[in-house]
């Protein structure tokens, strides 16, 4: 009989952490953050489950080979079960975006779906598959951005995009290991993508300008007060993206610079798993970087948790 822990396992539920920052970075760096962020949110979360339970329904061959524990060649979970639950899981996703974003969101999640199913079935194991891959993340930024203006959440679309890239690259030698070269790859891919999450976006950075102006010009000593505490909390919001994107940096790539030094699968695998509960940090550099800076930080607090969680599910 199949229990609540399979199906978890089926779908990594724990990873299922790394996936709601997309939509808050997004609706961050857009100027969209409101009552629909957390619908949104969640409809990212059943998209991203149901792609889990796909790729494992599209594996299943594969798996009973390399991973003959997984739930679905250990018998645990028939493959019609699977993929009847993926096609559930991808109409439940593209419903709640529909409902709590309108046309707006349905015209994001319909692609991000049909991407996630085109991930699982045709480029996975081809050359395309890391950047379809990272596609997926990019439009699931974009989800969260659907309610405001897009093109502000386009950086942070190809930031998280980028990172993908790396882990999905490493993610394909998680069972015959992998040679030097590609986790050197990854790791200035992920030098790179952490130093664009650092740096501010230049509209805040003319705002904070702004208020330390107005508070070295205003007269009563209250309205004085209150201008250098918005201040002091500018300059704290100021290097929170850096902060965040710092621990991402160190702690992914330190399990990449072990890939470095013994490029077994163990080693890749570790550095996947690392890849996906770190990523949180990443998401909230960048909606620190949006201008939510409690926000963000409460984004980056899901890593650690991650990773707790990741001890008893496998994120891979």
């Amino acid at each position: 009989m199949t229990t609540l822990a399979d199906l978890a396992e089926l779908v990594r539920a724990p990873a299922a952490l790394s996936v709601p920052g997309d939509v808050v970075a997004g609706a961050a760096a857009a100027g969209a953050l409101g009552p629909r962020t957390p619908a949104l949110a969640g409809a990212s979360v059943l998209l991203y489950w149901a792609g889990m339970a796909a790729n494992d329904w599209a594996d299943r061959g594969l798996d009973a080979v390399e991973r003959p524990e997984r739930p679905i060649p250990s018998g645990r979970i028939t493959p019609a079960a699977a993929v009847g639950l993926a096609a559930g899981l991808t109409a439940a996703g593209v419903g709640l975006a529909a409902v709590a974003g309108g046309r707006r969101a349905a015209a994001l999640a319909v692609p991000l779906a049909a991407t996630i199913w085109g991930y699982d079935l045709l480029a996975k194991n081809t050359a395309a598959g890391p950047a379809v891959m990272a596609a997926c993340r990019g439009l699931d930024v974009l989800l969260g951005a659907s309610g405001g203006r897009l093109t502000r959440a386009l950086p942070a679309a190809v930031t998280v995009a980028a990172h993908t890239w790396t882990v999905t690259a490493l993610s394909r030698r998680e069972v015959s290991g992998a040679d030097a070269a590609l986790p050197m790859r990854t790791l200035a891919g992920t030098a790179l993508v952490a130093a664009s999450a650092a740096i501010p976006h230049a509209r805040r950075v003319t705002a904070r300008a702004a208020d330390r102006s107005e508070a070295t010009t205003q007269g009563p000593a209250d309205e004085v007060g209150a201008g250098a505490g918005r201040t002091r909390w500018a300059r704290v919001a100021a290097v929170l993206p850096a902060v965040l994107a710092g621990w991402y940096a160190a702690r992914y790539g330190a399990a990449q610079a072990e890939v470095i030094r013994d490029p077994s699968a163990g080693r890749v695998r570790a550095a996947v798993g690392a890849g996906i509960t770190g990523l949180p940090a990443l998401q909230g550099a960048l909606t620190a970087r949006g201008g939510a800076g409690l926000l963000g930080v409460a984004v980056a607090a899901a890593a650690p948790l991650g990773r707790r969680l990741a001890r008893k599910v496998s994120p891979t």
